[in-house]
């Protein structure tokens, strides 16, 4: 390798941080995270094998997908590392609803973010129009995990 290959990372200030980590698959249990088929999921069902002739305890895992709503299973020896997703919940303030379905949102440090599209959710996606329409101040919780966004719950703080 020579001195003239240039190299670029991308990163997202999160100073080399994986976007999971690992723990033991008896450890993980019911309303906890795992990754399953390279997706973030919530463990919804947790049952356990006894040790059968092969020497393992085996951990079966129904999960369900933190952004799609898919239902995924896995099974995984009780003594082998699973990987378990970095899950952040962080709330903005919702400025303003674009055309093309993109929202507007302000950050803690005054910043705007402009890179989220409003939620597939029926349920969530009505109470936020109906609430920007009617002039209240929302505050949208988005939730990210492994380099995925989505907004997944809201709360009315007001009239403007």
């Amino acid at each position: 390798m020579s001195d003239s290959e240039e190299h670029q990372f991308e990163s997202k200030a999160d100073a080399g941080a994986s976007k999971t980590y690992p723990m033991q698959a008896g450890a993980i249990r019911k309303n906890g995270h795992i990754v399953i088929k390279n997706r973030p999921c919530k463990v919804v069902e947790v049952s356990t094998s006894k040790t059968g002739k092969h020497g393992h305890a085996k951990c079966h895992f129904v999960a369900i997908d933190i952004f799609n709503g898919k239902k995924l299973e896995d099974i995984v020896p009780s003594s082998h590392n699973c990987d378990v997703p970095h899950v952040d919940r962080t709330e903005y303030q919702l400025i303003d609803i674009s055309e093309d379905g993109y929202v507007s949102l302000l950050t803690d440090n005054g910043n705007t973010k402009d890179d989220l599209k409003l939620p597939t959710d029926e349920n969530i996606l009505r109470q936020i129009n109906e609430g920007f329409a009617e002039g209240k101040d929302l505050v949208l919780t988005v939730m990210s995990a492994m380099g995925e966004e989505q907004i997944c719950a809201l709360k009315d703080v007001g009239p403007r």
